[in-house]
C-alpha cells in the first residue's frame, strides 16, 4: 500500500533577521501614517474595523516613507524564493498592494481571499501578549459533504483549520486563493502589521 500526498497547500514562514530596530522604526512609521490618514480612518469606521487600515486608502508605502521600500526589498526576495518553492514557470513577481492594519482589542479580520493576485502575505511589526493568530481554512472544505469530522489529534496537516501565531518579525506567505481571517483580538496593546499582494 501507497499513500501519497496530492494538491499541497503551502505556508511560506521567515523570521527576518536583527528586526528589533526595524520593526520599531516601522510601527512608529505605521502610527503616524495611521494618525495623518483620515481616508483610511473613515473606511476602517465605516467598515467596522476596530483601529485602523490603509487597505483602500493608500497605494504608495513603498514611495511614502523609506522604511516601507525597505521592507519590500526583504519582501521581493521571500516572494522569489516561495514562487520557486511552488514551481511556479514565473518567479519575477511584483508587488500590486501594500497596507497597514493597526487592530485594536477586540477587533477581527474576517475570512477572505485575495483575488486578482498570485501570492499574498503579512509582515508582523509588533504582537503584544493575547494578540490574535491568523487562521487558514482547508480549500476543500466547502466539497467535503459527509466527510467525519477530525479528530481533535489530526496532524496539523489534516485538519480543516490551522491557525498560526506570528511573533514579530515574522513574514508569512501563501497563495492569494487561501482563504483566511484573523480572529478576536484579545491584547490591549495594538497589534501591527504589514500585508501585501504579489502580481
Amino acid at each position: 500500500m501507497t499513500i501519497e500526498t496530492l494538491f499541497a497547500t503551502r505556508l511560506y514562514r521567515k523570521v527576518l533577521p536583527r528586526a528589533g530596530a526595524f520593526n520599531a522604526e516601522l510601527a512608529k512609521t505605521c502610527i503616524a501614517i495611521a494618525r495623518e490618514d483620515r481616508a483610511g480612518q473613515r473606511w476602517s469606521k465605516a467598515h467596522n474595523y476596530t483601529g485602523y487600515t490603509s487597505y483602500a486608502s493608500l497605494n504608495d508605502l513603498p514611495l511614502r516613507a523609506p522604511v516601507f521600500a525597505e521592507l519590500q526589498k526583504h519582501l521581493d526576495a521571500q516572494v522569489k524564493a516561495f514562487a520557486k518553492a511552488l514551481q511556479f514557470e514565473r518567479t519575477k513577481l511584483r508587488l500590486d498592494s501594500m497596507w497597514i492594519n493597526v487592530m485594536e482589542k477586540g477587533g477581527v479580520h474576517t475570512a477572505h481571499i485575495h483575488p486578482h493576485s498570485a501570492i499574498s502575505g503579512t509582515y508582523y511589526v509588533a504582537i503584544p501578549k493575547g494578540a490574535s493568530a491568523i487562521k487558514f481554512e482547508d480549500p476543500r472544505l466547502a466539497m467535503m459533504m459527509a466527510a467525519p469530522a477530525k479528530k481533535p489529534s489530526a496532524a496539523r496537516g489534516n485538519r480543516p483549520f490551522v491557525t498560526v501565531e506570528p511573533t514579530p518579525g515574522t513574514v508569512l506567505l501563501w497563495e492569494s486563493w487561501l482563504r483566511h481571517e484573523v480572529v478576536q483580538n484579545t491584547a490591549r496593546g495594538l497589534r501591527i502589521s504589514v500585508s501585501f499582494n504579489y502580481a
